[in-house]
C-alpha cells in the first residue's frame, strides 16, 4: 500500500529498567542468541503504552485532545479478563474525543496498526491525529518468557507512534530521559513519510499455535501456561517442518520485493538499512539475513538482542531505535520487518526528508 502522503511525527518505546539474562546451556541449538530480556516488575502492559505514548506526545508538541483515532496493538494479556485497554490508554491521555480501537493480529500487531492508521488518514479527512500503541508483559503465571515458544523469547515493554497526513503535520519539540528510548521525527516541521506498508499472509500456518487442542471455553484451559512449543510440535508431526520453512522464506521474499515495488524508490537506489524482527537467531541468519540481503542490498540491523521480542511491538519499537540511532541522512529510506502468528509478515518502508 503506497502510503507517502502519510507521515511519522514521534515514535517512542518504554522498556522497563530491568533485565534478565538467559540461563547458561550447554546446547547451543536451543540458545535464542539474546543477551537479554526486558523485564517490568511493575506497570501493566497498558500502563507502559500509557508511558511511551505520553513521551511521544510530548515530543510531538501534541496533546492527548487532538487525537482522532488510538490504536492499540497486543499479543498477551492486558490485565484485565473481559476488558478494551484501547479506551484505558485513550482516558489516560485524555483523548476523550478519539476513536479507540483494538489491534490483536498477535505479534504482528503493530504493523497491523501502522498500517490501519494510514488507512483512515488517506481515506476519512476528518482523521487528522493517529497515535498507535502497543503493549506487551509476559510474566508468570501463565508465561515462561524463556521457555513458552521455540524460536523466540520474549521481553516486556511498550511503543508508540504518532501519525498524521504530510499536510497536517505539525512541528516537533520536547524531551525525554530515563528508561524511555524515542525519536522526534526533524525539526523545523521537517518529517519523516511513511513511504509504503506491505503485507503478506500464510493463513494455512494458524495451526502452528492451535496444535491438537480443542477450543477450550475459557484461557488456559488447556495448559496452565501458555506453551506454543507443544502445539508446534503437534503441528510439526502432523505436517513436518519443511512446508512451514519453504513458506516463511517464500512470504518474506514476496514481502520485500513487495515493499520495494510499492515505495517506488528512484531507480538505482537502495535502501541504507533493513530493521530486523527480534526474533530467534537461527531464522535471522539462515532466513531474514540471507532474503534481505539478497533482494534489498541494504545492511540488515537487529535491535532486539537486548530486549526479547516485544510481541506486537517489535516494529513500531523498530521505528523508535531506528530514529534514536540517526542512522538515515536525508533521503535515505529504512525498511522495518515484523512478523506474527497466523502467520503475517509486514514491512514499513520510511523515508527520511530531503535537506
Amino acid at each position: 500500500m503506497r502510503t507517502d502522503a502519510v507521515v511519522i511525527s514521534a515514535a517512542a518505546a518504554w522498556l522497563p529498567p530491568r533485565s534478565e539474562a538467559p540461563a547458561e546451556s550447554d546446547d547451543s541449538a536451543d540458545d535464542p542468541g539474546y543477551t537479554s530480556l526486558t523485564v517490568s516488575d511493575g506497570p501493566s502492559a497498558p500502563e507502559m503504552a500509557v508511558l511511551a505514548a505520553s513521551t511521544a506526545l510530548e515530543r510531538a508538541g501534541w496533546d492527548g485532545a487532538e487525537l482522532d483515532l488510538v490504536l492499540h496493538a497486543w499479543s498477551y494479556y492486558q490485565g484485565h479478563d473481559f476488558w478494551s485497554p484501547a479506551h484505558y490508554i485513550a482516558d489516560q491521555l485524555g483523548a476523550q474525543a478519539a476513536q479507540p480501537i483494538g489491534i490483536q493480529q498477535m505479534c504482528n500487531g503493530g504493523a497491523a496498526a501502522l498500517q490501519t492508521a494510514a488507512t483512515h488518514l488517506l481515506a476519512d479527512p476528518s482523521t487528522a491525529r493517529v497515535l498507535v500503541t502497543t503493549a506487551d508483559r509476559f510474566c508468570p503465571p501463565g508465561f515462561d518468557r524463556w521457555n513458552s515458544d521455540f524460536g523466540v523469547a520474549y521481553g516486556d515493554g511498550a511503543s508508540a507512534v504518532l501519525v498524521s497526513r504530510a499536510d497536517l503535520a505539525g512541528s516537533t519539540g520536547g524531551s525525554a530521559a530515563g528508561s524511555i528510548a524515542g525519536a522526534v521525527l526533524g525539526g523545523g516541521g521537517a518529517q519523516l513519510h511513511l513511504t509504503s506498508m506491505s503485507s503478506v499472509s500464510a493463513p494455512s500456518l494458524e495451526g502452528m499455535h492451535r496444535g491438537n487442542d480443542t477450543f477450550s471455553p475459557a484461557a488456559r484451559a488447556n495448559a496452565p501456561t501458555v506453551d506454543t512449543r507443544r502445539t508446534k510440535r503437534a503441528y510439526l508431526r502432523r505436517h513436518g517442518s519443511s512446508g512451514y520453512r519453504a513458506a516463511e522464506r517464500e512470504r518474506v521474499e514476496t514481502l520485500l520485493r513487495l515493499a520495494l515495488a510499492e515505495a517506488e524508490l528512484p531507480r538505482g537506489t537502495r535502501p541504507r538499512c533493513v530493521v530486523l524482527p527480534r526474533v530467534h537467531r537461527a531464522p535471522l541468519e539462515s532466513v531474514f539475513v540471507p532474503i534481505v540481503v539478497d533482494v534489498t542490498g541494504a545492511e540488515p540491523i537487529d535491535f532486539g538482542r537486548e530486549t526479547g521480542h516485544l510481541g506486537a511491538g517489535d516494529l513500531t519499537a523498530g521505528i523508535a531505535d531506528l530514529l534514536e540511532s540517526k542512522i538515515l541522512a536525508p533521503g535515505e529510506t529504512a525498511l522495518v520487518l515484523s512478523t506474527g502468528a497466523g502467520f503475517t509478515w509486514s514491512c514499513a518502508v520510511l523515508t527520511a526528508p530531503a535537506a
